[in-house]
């Protein structure tokens, strides 16, 4: 058995965010003040959890992200983020730099609902559900093949810092997040970790990435969460966590399980305008 978590949130806000700007690929514009205060936020808000792994797409606002929340971290400040390309935004082609409501007019006369729609040089959603799908098992690859190098060697919760730190809970989603009373046989499972693995990617991106979860795999939901809720965009620096499980070692059909999804209890004490 392989049993992980996946915390995984999105980059900050940037000026393309607030003035409802698609930035996709194209555009790597960093983040803005507000930006900046949400990733604060976040990373005061994960500075407990000791993660083992750090993912982040290669964009600029996502590698701020990254930077700015382990910055916070009180056990990982050393630990190397590793950038990766399959964890870019959605590439929106010709929309890109251009405003949302264009993007909706083209879809409207092309006879499309805009999630969607693909606009000229952009990506399907099929396309970036497959790069969500090629990352994610990459993850699981590695994960098993980093536990058959260590004979069966398991991280506590006490050592990777998702229990206690001077005797207080310490993973916050355990205080925060809807639908986190977990049943005795889940809370006991897991209570060792193989892993604690943070992603920092992109709105458009994750929900594709979570509707795969849902879909495909079968990702099991917190009773709260509304449908709305599962289709929308996270906030900027919204929090989703996992608990993903390998049975044997299985690549095909993980079990996942949902704690909370574009949790953003953090960002209450900042001033994020129009994100």
């Amino acid at each position: 058995m392989v049993r992980f978590a996946l915390t995984v949130v999105r980059h900050g806000e940037t000026r393309y965010n607030k003035e409802k700007i698609l930035q996709g690929q194209g555009v790597d514009e960093p983040l803005s003040a507000t930006g900046f205060r949400q990733a604060d936020a976040a990373g005061i808000y994960l500075s407990n959890v000791k993660f083992t792994h750090v993912f982040s797409s290669d964009l600029l606002r996502a590698k701020q992200t990254a930077c700015t929340i382990i910055g916070k971290n009180k056990f990982c400040k050393d630990i190397v983020i590793q950038y990766d390309p399959r964890l870019r935004e959605r590439k929106y082609g010709i929309a890109e730099g251009r405003p949302l409501s264009d993007l909706k007019a083209m879809a409207k006369a092309a006879g499309e609902q805009c999630p969607s729609f693909t606009p000229s040089g952009g990506e399907t959603l099929d396309e970036v559900r497959a790069r969500a799908k090629d990352f994610f098992e990459f993850l699981c690859l590695l994960l098993v093949e980093e536990e058959h190098q260590k004979g069966q060697a398991v991280l506590d919760m006490t050592g990777n810092g998702l229990e206690t730190f001077e005797g207080k809970p310490v993973f916050p989603l355990r205080n925060h997040c809807s639908g986190l009373e977990l049943n005795s046989d889940t809370d006991r499972a897991a209570k060792v970790l193989n892993a604690n693995i943070l992603v920092v990617s992109h709105g458009a991106y994750m929900r594709n990435w979570f509707g795969y979860f849902v879909l495909d795999l079968k990702c099991t939901l917190p009773s709260t969460l509304k449908k709305s809720q599962l289709s929308s965009v996270s906030p900027n620096t919204g929090v989703s966590h996992f608990i993903i499980n390998l049975e044997n070692g299985d690549l095909i059909k993980p079990e996942i399980n949902c704690i909370c999804l574009n949790q953003d209890d953090h960002l209450a004490d900042v001033n994020t305008g129009n994100v």
